[in-house]
């Protein structure tokens, strides 16, 4: 995975016009038009476009791309082989809000990364949707709101217009949703429906693979740091200092201190076993202590 995560970036750095711009822009349009239409028709235009495998068999291709465009707020009742039953103010709430998002993500990555990032999840939807019958662009839309909450983790949003929440809470929330999504289809005994989500978030681990890597080795570096002798030495001798209210550095071969040399400089061996401290004048010429 780190592999195919830095090849990914190395494509979208020598390839920077790929894709489409403004994405988001095109894909809020579609969900609110097809929002509109189905408000006045019954969800007619919805059940003609979302993800439908045995329609696809029959002719009906177009259905790989169109399920991108399907609002998907409310109940996600395609995963229920139904069409979604959403109020057309929550089509236009969500799209807005969706391509706010990607708007954000195409600007701080660019527009070949936010392509690939998008249809990527597009792509394991399809391949899913091509085994079980059926999928849906709502996880991808949320693993997306993910990926912006690793970026923009405390920028600020308004909360039903009213209540100012850090964008990295409403991404535990998210995860909540993923969570509850795959509890849900296990208790029901859905087991491959279970996997959606997990599909649909695989591309959030794929492109963000090496930043959590790294940040798990800043991690362990941290703990490991504490842990270490040379820590813990050097905040016993930051106790000893508050106790003592003296000195800071005192020579461990000869005993001169900056309290009575000011102008001496001290240095800290690495090659002793402990936190031992010397002055210029032995800080190379001194036995290591073992």
């Amino acid at each position: 995975m780190k592999t195919l995560s830095r090849w990914i970036s190395r494509f979208c750095y020598n390839h920077p016009n790929f894709g489409i711009p403004n994405l988001m822009l095109y894909i809020a349009v579609g969900n609110v038009a097809i929002g509109l239409i189905d408000n006045f028709s019954a969800y007619s235009l919805s059940s003609a476009l979302f993800f439908f495998r045995p329609a696809i068999f029959h002719g009906e291709i177009w259905r790989l791309i169109s399920f991108i465009f399907v609002p998907i707020t409310g109940d996600f009742g395609i995963l229920n082989f139904t069409v979604p039953g959403t109020s057309f103010f929550m089509t236009v709430l969500s799209a807005y809000f969706y391509y706010w998002v990607g708007s954000l993500l195409e600007r701080e990555w660019g527009t070949a990364k936010f392509n690939c990032f998008f249809f990527t999840g597009v792509l394991l939807n399809i391949i899913f949707g091509m085994i079980m019958g059926v999928s849906s662009i709502a996880y991808v839309n949320l693993s997306m709101f993910f990926a912006f909450a690793v970026l923009f983790p405390d920028m600020q949003v308004l909360f039903m217009f009213i209540l100012p929440v850090k964008v990295k809470w409403l991404a535990w929330i998210d995860a909540a949703f993923f969570a509850w999504a795959i509890f849900n289809n296990l208790r029901m005994g859905l087991w491959l429906f279970a996997l959606l989500p997990l599909v649909a978030i695989l591309n959030f681990f794929v492109f963000f693979w090496e930043d959590m890597m790294d940040a798990l080795g800043r991690g362990k570096a941290r703990v490991a740091h504490k842990h270490s002798a040379q820590t813990i030495n050097f905040k016993k001798a930051q106790k000893e200092l508050r106790q003592r209210r003296g000195y800071l550095h005192k020579c461990a071969v000869c005993g001169v201190t900056d309290q009575n040399d000011p102008n001496m400089e001290f240095r800290y061996c690495s090659k002793c076993n402990g936190y031992y401290c010397y002055c210029a004048n032995h800080i190379n010429n001194h036995t290591h202590v073992q």
